[in-house]
């Protein structure tokens, strides 16, 4: 069965209740496996609705999987703003993918930092991040 992004937000909202984040993240989980074995399998749409839904759950092992969903494609690192890796905060995520230790962990962090450093960050924090997906998905 396959979903689209409207069904979703009817379905979930911008802000899934705590019995839902997991369904959201199996979704997303599956879209970045098809993402993963050719471009344009997975929904990048779906995805990034997915991730928006997990930053503002602000859940640190979200992270990752945001990050894997992000890096699955060309396609998905456009769709996925570096800044929905940041749902609990910047320096908590940072500090995060700093003590978790895997590869994709370092990735992250680096990718993270060469964004901050680059100003993608610089006006950042995490309300006016959710207010700014609220007004793209009420459009």
């Amino acid at each position: 069965m396959t979903v689209n992004e409207d069904e979703i937000l009817h379905r979930y909202g911008l802000r899934p209740a705590a019995e839902h984040l997991d369904q959201v993240r199996d979704l997303l989980t599956k879209q970045t496996n098809l993402e993963q074995q050719s471009q344009g399998y997975g929904d990048t749409e779906v995805m990034k609705l997915c991730c928006v839904q997990l930053f503002n759950a602000g859940v640190m092992s979200d992270v990752l999987t945001i990050w894997r969903a992000k890096s699955s494609s060309w396609d998905a690192s456009c769709s996925i703003d570096v800044q929905l890796l940041c749902g609990g905060g910047l320096a908590e995520t940072k500090a995060y993918l700093l003590t978790e230790g895997s590869e994709d962990a370092a990735q992250a962090l680096g990718h993270i930092r060469r964004s901050e450093a680059a100003g993608g960050f610089a006006d950042f924090s995490v309300e006016t991040q959710m207010a700014s997906y609220a007004n793209y998905y009420s459009a």
